[in-house]
């Protein structure tokens, strides 16, 4: 794929960390910014280039990205509340202004392509909840500053592309497979469904993509993505229902047995932002406003451009469940049950 160094960023994350070692299997060099507070535990034992490095900061992003011919951006602050407005500052300095200094860094070191990881997020959708690239963001729906973002950062990539960069947006889905090592939302899901002590759920639906299919997106994207372009990457659709029905199947333990109503669950999450969780805005919590109404929309995407334009082969859910199970359990996060 290159003829020099690839960095990545956000190689930590759930997307980082497959990415790494997809391009290590295909015999890349690669260089990964990291982050000197966060647990650097997805790297360990690899053969990577470390560089310390803060999004924000200007000298450290064109440090690490000098000497590199290709850019893996997968780096942002992800967050499903609203947060006060110290959270929402930190969100968009991280996920807007950092992109920024990561494309005026790519055009000032000459780098010959940079893939941009986008959200489904920033992605508009029909009256049906169906989504594909070319649906422009609704500004006035009811969104996350997460979301926003995630949106001004694809602005701030067709910005780069017109004056010259050949950069590419890859969208992600929700991610689920193996090497989770923050753990995400979902792989605290399996985790808890695993170990016993999900006791309820809320039905709902979502579009979903395993981590190896994103990281290979991410890597058909850069070998055939067109400039300025944006390619959706997901695996496939599942209701709530039908993913507790994999996790039961992988890990032998029986669905929950509550089943909630997502009106009551809603009424509940905003009662507690409104309450309890003003005086603790940024607080993690499972159940937010966000999480149940993103549910109940049943968002689905077509990935049909990245099958044509890219080549790109969807897997299958069941799998990557399993295989996040297994390295969970690996890493002691999960008890088999007996």
């Amino acid at each position: 794929m290159s003829t020099g160094i690839t960095l990545i960023t956000g190689a930590t994350g759930h997307l980082g960390a497959n990415l790494v070692r997809h391009l290590l299997a295909e015999g890349e060099q690669v260089r990964v910014m990291i982050h000197t507070e966060n647990d650097n535990g997805a790297l360990d034992g690899l053969d990577v280039e470390r560089v310390n490095g803060d999004l924000r900061n200007n000298k450290e992003i064109s440090n690490a990205v000098q000497g590199c011919s290709h850019v893996f951006h997968c780096a942002a602050l992800i967050s499903t509340i609203d947060g006060d407005a110290s959270q929402k500052r930190e969100i968009f300095e991280t996920n807007v202004n950092g992109t920024i200094n990561i494309l005026q860094a790519a055009i000032s070191h000459n780098i010959e392509k940079v893939v941009v990881s986008g959200s489904l997020s920033a992605t508009g959708y029909a009256p049906d909840n169906s989504s594909h690239e070319d649906m422009p963001f609704y500004p006035f729906d009811r969104h996350l500053p997460y979301g926003f973002t995630k949106h001004l950062t694809e602005h701030e990539c067709l910005k780069a592309h017109a004056n010259g960069l050949n950069v590419v947006i890859a969208t992600s889905c929700a991610i689920i497979g193996p090497h989770d090592y923050m753990p995400s939302r979902l792989g605290r899901v399996l985790i808890d469904y695993a170990n016993g002590s999900l006791r309820a759920y809320i039905p709902g639906g979502f579009e979903f993509v395993t981590s190896h299919d994103i990281a290979k997106g991410h890597i058909l994207a850069m070998r055939h993505g067109r400039s300025g372009q944006k390619y959706i990457f997901g695996t496939t659709y599942s209701s709530v229902d039908d993913l507790l029905a994999i996790f039961s199947e992988v890990t032998g333990r029986p669905l929950p047995k509550l089943r909630l109503s997502p009106w009551l669950m809603a009424t509940l999450a905003e009662i507690a932002d409104k309450t309890w969780y003003k005086a603790f805005p940024n607080h993690p919590r499972r159940f937010t406003p966000g999480a149940v109404r993103l549910l109940q929309m049943h968002r689905r995407a077509s990935h049909e451009k990245a099958k044509q334009e890219l080549g790109y082969q969807p897997t299958q859910l069941s799998d990557a469940v399993k295989e996040a199970y297994d390295d969970f359990v690996r890493r002691g996060l999960i008890v088999p049950a007996k």
